[in-house]
Protein backbone atom coordinates (compact mmCIF):
# COMPACT_ATOMS: atom_id res chain seq x y z
CA UNK A 1 0.00 0.00 0.00
CA UNK A 2 2.94 2.43 0.72
CA UNK A 3 4.72 2.05 -2.53
CA UNK A 4 1.35 2.90 -4.48
CA UNK A 5 1.33 5.83 -2.37
CA UNK A 6 4.32 6.82 -3.32
CA UNK A 7 4.02 5.93 -6.80
CA UNK A 8 0.71 7.80 -7.04
CA UNK A 9 2.65 10.85 -6.37
CA UNK A 10 5.33 10.47 -8.35
CA UNK A 11 2.89 10.00 -11.19
CA UNK A 12 0.74 13.08 -10.32
CA UNK A 13 0.74 16.27 -11.81
CA UNK A 14 2.74 18.82 -11.00
CA UNK A 15 -0.15 20.95 -9.58
CA UNK A 16 -0.91 18.00 -7.17
CA UNK A 17 2.98 17.67 -6.53
CA UNK A 18 3.03 21.45 -4.86
CA UNK A 19 0.15 20.60 -2.92
CA UNK A 20 1.26 17.55 -1.40
CA UNK A 21 4.72 19.28 -0.44
CA UNK A 22 2.57 21.88 0.57
CA UNK A 23 0.94 19.90 3.06
CA UNK A 24 4.04 17.76 3.88
CA UNK A 25 5.82 21.29 5.11
CA UNK A 26 2.09 21.97 7.10
CA UNK A 27 2.23 18.80 8.63
CA UNK A 28 6.04 18.68 9.56
CA UNK A 29 5.75 21.98 11.23
CA UNK A 30 2.67 21.01 12.91
CA UNK A 31 4.27 18.27 14.58
CA UNK A 32 7.76 20.31 15.33
CA UNK A 33 5.00 22.55 17.29
CA UNK A 34 2.78 19.78 19.14
CA UNK A 35 6.23 18.34 20.40
CA UNK A 36 7.91 21.13 21.67
CA UNK A 37 4.58 22.77 23.06
CA UNK A 38 3.99 18.69 25.03
CA UNK A 39 7.60 18.98 26.64
CA UNK A 40 6.63 22.82 27.55
CA UNK A 41 3.78 22.15 29.06
CA UNK A 42 4.72 18.91 30.73
CA UNK A 43 7.57 20.86 32.24
CA UNK A 44 5.44 23.88 33.38
CA UNK A 45 3.40 21.22 35.17
CA UNK A 46 6.20 19.47 36.67
CA UNK A 47 7.75 22.75 38.12
CA UNK A 48 4.66 24.20 39.48
CA UNK A 49 3.69 20.84 41.13
CA UNK A 50 7.28 20.85 42.91
CA UNK A 51 7.17 24.95 43.56
CA UNK A 52 3.48 24.58 45.60
CA UNK A 53 4.71 22.20 47.11
CA UNK A 54 7.92 24.19 48.86
CA UNK A 55 4.90 27.06 48.74
CA UNK A 56 2.22 25.19 51.15
CA UNK A 57 5.38 23.78 52.93
CA UNK A 58 5.57 27.10 54.59
CA UNK A 59 8.79 28.11 53.53
CA UNK A 60 10.55 31.62 54.26
CA UNK A 61 9.16 33.52 51.68
CA UNK A 62 13.52 34.91 50.85
CA UNK A 63 14.37 30.80 51.09
CA UNK A 64 11.18 30.17 48.29
CA UNK A 65 12.09 32.82 46.00
CA UNK A 66 15.97 31.21 45.94
CA UNK A 67 14.73 27.80 45.24
CA UNK A 68 12.41 28.65 42.40
CA UNK A 69 15.41 30.02 40.41
CA UNK A 70 15.46 26.23 39.95
CA UNK A 71 12.22 25.95 38.33
CA UNK A 72 11.89 28.25 35.82
CA UNK A 73 9.32 26.86 33.94
CA UNK A 74 6.29 26.98 36.45
CA UNK A 75 4.04 30.14 36.00
CA UNK A 76 3.63 30.04 39.58
CA UNK A 77 7.45 30.92 40.13
CA UNK A 78 6.86 33.96 37.69
CA UNK A 79 4.35 35.41 40.07
CA UNK A 80 5.48 34.77 43.02
CA UNK A 81 8.59 36.62 42.16
CA UNK A 82 6.52 39.62 41.68
CA UNK A 83 4.59 39.53 44.37
CA UNK A 84 7.91 38.66 46.69
CA UNK A 85 9.55 42.09 44.99
CA UNK A 86 6.92 43.96 45.66
CA UNK A 87 6.44 42.37 49.09
CA UNK A 88 10.22 43.37 49.97
CA UNK A 89 9.87 46.81 48.37
CA UNK A 90 6.56 47.68 50.79
CA UNK A 91 8.60 46.35 54.20
CA UNK A 92 11.39 48.67 53.32
CA UNK A 93 8.84 51.44 52.97
CA UNK A 94 6.90 50.69 55.84
CA UNK A 95 9.97 50.22 58.30
CA UNK A 96 11.35 53.58 57.06
CA UNK A 97 11.28 56.68 59.17
CA UNK A 98 8.71 58.95 58.57
CA UNK A 99 7.01 56.59 55.99
CA UNK A 100 3.43 56.17 56.03
CA UNK A 101 2.50 53.84 53.51
CA UNK A 102 -1.26 53.13 52.07
CA UNK A 103 -1.80 49.61 52.04
CA UNK A 104 -4.27 49.74 49.46
CA UNK A 105 -2.05 51.23 47.04
CA UNK A 106 0.04 48.81 47.24
CA UNK A 107 -2.35 46.30 47.19
CA UNK A 108 -3.83 47.74 43.70
CA UNK A 109 -0.45 47.87 42.65
CA UNK A 110 0.11 44.26 43.04
CA UNK A 111 -3.15 43.40 41.39
CA UNK A 112 -2.02 44.87 38.53
CA UNK A 113 1.65 43.59 38.17
CA UNK A 114 0.23 40.00 38.83
CA UNK A 115 -2.94 40.35 36.06
CA UNK A 116 -0.03 41.52 33.56
CA UNK A 117 1.89 38.92 34.76
CA UNK A 118 -0.76 36.38 33.91
CA UNK A 119 -1.33 37.30 30.53
CA UNK A 120 2.67 37.53 29.89
CA UNK A 121 2.51 33.52 30.63
CA UNK A 122 -0.64 33.08 28.73
CA UNK A 123 0.91 34.37 25.60
CA UNK A 124 3.63 32.43 26.13
CA UNK A 125 2.35 29.41 26.42
CA UNK A 126 -0.55 30.12 23.49
CA UNK A 127 2.62 31.17 20.96
CA UNK A 128 2.59 28.93 17.99
CA UNK A 129 -0.52 27.44 18.70
CA UNK A 130 -2.56 29.85 15.97
CA UNK A 131 -0.18 27.33 13.28
CA UNK A 132 -2.05 24.60 14.68
CA UNK A 133 -5.19 26.50 14.24
CA UNK A 134 -4.68 27.66 10.46
CA UNK A 135 -3.55 24.11 9.70
CA UNK A 136 -6.29 22.64 10.87
CA UNK A 137 -8.73 25.20 9.39
CA UNK A 138 -7.12 25.37 5.44
CA UNK A 139 -5.28 22.20 4.98
CA UNK A 140 -8.01 20.16 4.76
CA UNK A 141 -9.28 22.78 1.43
CA UNK A 142 -5.79 22.79 0.06
CA UNK A 143 -5.82 18.94 -0.01
CA UNK A 144 -9.41 19.48 -1.68
CA UNK A 145 -8.02 21.84 -4.07
CA UNK A 146 -5.27 19.25 -5.00
CA UNK A 147 -7.91 16.70 -5.57
CA UNK A 148 -10.19 18.75 -7.81
CA UNK A 149 -7.59 19.64 -9.87
CA UNK A 150 -6.54 15.96 -10.55
CA UNK A 151 -9.53 14.95 -11.22
CA UNK A 152 -10.15 17.85 -14.00
CA UNK A 153 -6.78 16.66 -14.98
CA UNK A 154 -8.30 13.29 -15.23
CA UNK A 155 -11.38 14.08 -17.18
CA UNK A 156 -8.97 16.10 -20.03
CA UNK A 157 -6.69 12.87 -20.16
CA UNK A 158 -9.73 10.80 -20.78
CA UNK A 159 -11.22 14.17 -22.97
CA UNK A 160 -7.72 13.29 -25.21
CA UNK A 161 -7.77 9.52 -25.03
CA UNK A 162 -11.47 9.46 -26.10
CA UNK A 163 -11.83 6.42 -23.66
CA UNK A 164 -13.73 6.50 -20.61
CA UNK A 165 -13.11 2.94 -19.34
CA UNK A 166 -12.66 2.48 -15.65
CA UNK A 167 -8.84 1.26 -16.06
CA UNK A 168 -8.32 4.74 -17.92
CA UNK A 169 -10.46 6.96 -15.02
CA UNK A 170 -9.72 5.46 -11.43
CA UNK A 171 -5.54 5.76 -11.51
CA UNK A 172 -6.04 9.63 -12.18
CA UNK A 173 -8.70 9.69 -9.57
CA UNK A 174 -6.30 7.76 -6.93
CA UNK A 175 -3.77 10.12 -7.53
CA UNK A 176 -6.18 13.10 -7.05
CA UNK A 177 -7.49 11.55 -3.67
CA UNK A 178 -4.44 11.14 -2.10
CA UNK A 179 -4.40 14.77 -1.67
CA UNK A 180 -7.77 14.93 0.00
CA UNK A 181 -6.18 12.43 2.45
CA UNK A 182 -2.79 14.20 3.09
CA UNK A 183 -4.62 17.38 4.11
CA UNK A 184 -7.11 15.55 6.24
CA UNK A 185 -3.69 13.60 7.91
CA UNK A 186 -2.49 16.88 8.43
CA UNK A 187 -5.41 18.64 9.59
CA UNK A 188 -6.82 16.18 12.26
CA UNK A 189 -3.82 15.84 14.61
CA UNK A 190 -3.42 19.77 14.81
CA UNK A 191 -7.11 19.82 15.46
CA UNK A 192 -6.70 17.44 18.31
CA UNK A 193 -3.62 19.27 19.92
CA UNK A 194 -4.89 22.78 19.20
CA UNK A 195 -7.88 21.72 21.53
CA UNK A 196 -6.15 19.52 23.82
CA UNK A 197 -3.05 22.60 24.59
CA UNK A 198 -5.83 25.12 24.75
CA UNK A 199 -7.69 23.51 27.28
CA UNK A 200 -4.62 22.75 29.33
CA UNK A 201 -3.94 26.74 29.04
CA UNK A 202 -7.34 27.45 30.60
CA UNK A 203 -6.40 25.19 33.60
CA UNK A 204 -3.11 27.03 33.93
CA UNK A 205 -4.55 30.40 33.73
CA UNK A 206 -7.38 29.09 36.62
CA UNK A 207 -4.73 28.13 38.57
CA UNK A 208 -2.54 31.26 38.19
CA UNK A 209 -5.97 33.75 39.19
CA UNK A 210 -6.32 31.44 42.16
CA UNK A 211 -2.83 31.43 43.16
CA UNK A 212 -2.53 35.48 42.56
CA UNK A 213 -5.75 35.96 45.16
CA UNK A 214 -3.87 34.03 47.14
CA UNK A 215 -0.86 36.29 46.94
CA UNK A 216 -2.66 39.09 47.17
CA UNK A 217 -4.29 37.95 50.63
CA UNK A 218 -1.09 37.11 52.14
CA UNK A 219 0.32 40.46 50.70
CA UNK A 220 -2.44 42.53 52.93
CA UNK A 221 -1.81 40.71 55.62
CA UNK A 222 1.31 40.84 55.90
CA UNK A 223 1.79 44.53 54.98
CA UNK A 224 -0.99 45.18 57.82
CA UNK A 225 1.52 43.08 60.01
CA UNK A 226 3.84 45.44 59.10
CA UNK A 227 1.95 48.39 59.84
CA UNK A 228 0.71 47.74 63.18
CA UNK A 229 4.08 46.33 64.41
CA UNK A 230 5.23 49.89 63.27
CA UNK A 231 2.25 51.55 65.24
CA UNK A 232 3.42 49.46 68.07
CA UNK A 233 6.71 50.29 68.30
CA UNK A 234 5.79 53.89 68.36
CA UNK A 235 4.08 54.26 71.16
Amino acid sequence: MGNEIIQMVLHAGLVVKIVLFTLVVFSVVSWTIILFKWISLKKAKEDTSVFMGLFYEGLDFTRLYKESEDLPYSPMVALFKAFYRELTRFKKIASSEGANPHIHTYVDTLERILKKGISSQIQRFERTLPFLATTGNTTPFIGLFGTVWGIMESFRRIGLMGSANLATVAPGISEALVATAAGLAAAIPAVIFFNHFTQQIQNLKSEMESFSSELILIFQRQGLKRIHQRQEAGR
